[in-house]
């Protein structure tokens, strides 16, 4: 494993942290900055899952520094057809300078990371978002200033999204508040590790079960759809136990006043989150969606060490 694969946001410091998003924020204010930096650089970017903003961040944050993104789907890899993992991250080594990777278990990055000779990033696992995560730290420092003292609820299902901003935001002294159905809180090792982060920061960690706990007075409303990637057969069943947690006017009204909505996207409006939450004054989702390239570009560099 290099030491700068990026897999989890586990693998940074809170210094790392701060470093890579002011490093976004001026990429944002001025583009220039990287166009060449990764000039002739191939970097793979492997797909067994469907995207739309992580894909085309990246495709395109290669190409504006001067790199070659080199894209494969399932459909494409001869992983798709019974490669193993291993072969397959031993075999790009030869090709490409980093690999970027939309999975599954969090294990098949780990055997990757193993395997390959240069810097894997996670572009999301089961487990953990941890380059949304790094989006959404641009899109608060933008609106919210300072992270320290920042209380952020996220409302739904304990998924990888979720986790990934609990370890970010309890990193940086954040006030976490996950409020999920009986049998949907987050993982508890990565509570446990929040916990952790939390002590030393300052930060909070709380899961509930009570969306009212969790939305009052709360300065970041944040949600994503109720059935990741994967449990699409679960949607119906979830529709049923879900429908406290949406993010709507009701929540935003026991929020704080200056309260922002986030959405990690795709939305499917009228479930996890209301039209009115959507496109209504306090909502940020594009900024956040925009933020992903402007990241995507930090996490490249850091990740080669350019």
């Amino acid at each position: 494993m290099t030491t700068k694969d990026f897999l989890s946001i586990s693998d940074l410091t809170a210094d790392d942290l701060v470093a890579l998003v002011d490093r976004s924020a001026a990429i944002k204010a001025d583009p220039g900055i990287v166009r060449d930096g990764l000039a002739d650089t191939p970097v793979a970017l492997l797909f067994e899952k469907p995207s739309t903003r992580t894909r085309t961040s990246f495709e395109v944050a290669v190409g504006q520094m001067g790199g070659q993104p080199v894209v494969l789907t399932t459909v494409d890899m001869q992983l798709g057809r019974g490669e193993t993992v291993q072969d397959t991250g031993r075999v790009l080594s030869r090709y490409v300078d980093a690999i970027v990777i939309r999975t599954f278990e969090q294990s098949r990055l780990d055997v990757l990371a193993e395997a390959a000779d240069v810097p894997v990033i996670n572009a999301l696992s089961d487990l953990e978002h941890p380059c949304q995560a790094v989006g959404d730290l641009l899109t608060l420092k933008e609106h919210k200033g300072d992270y320290e003292g920042l209380t952020v609820t996220y409302l739904g299902d304990g998924n990888n999204t979720a986790h990934a901003l609990m370890l970010a935001g309890t990193k940086l002294g954040m006030h976490l508040r996950v409020a999920s159905p009986a049998g949907f809180e987050p993982d508890e090792d990565v509570l446990r590790r929040c916990e952790e982060a939390a002590a030393v920061s300052g930060g909070s960690v709380m899961i509930t079960n009570d969306p009212d706990v969790g939305t009052k007075g709360t300065d970041v409303l944040y949600t994503d759809v109720w059935a990741s990637m994967g449990r699409e057969g679960e949607a119906d069943a979830r529709k049923q136990v879900f429908p406290p947690y949406a993010l709507d006017a009701r929540a935003i009204a026991s929020a704080a006043p200056d309260v922002i909505v986030m959405h990690c996207l795709p939305a499917h409006r009228g479930l996890e989150i209301s039209d009115e939450a959507m496109d209504g004054p306090h909502a940020v989702v594009w900024d956040q969606a925009e933020n992903r390239l402007h990241t995507q570009k930090a996490i490249l560099l850091r990740s080669l060490g350019r």
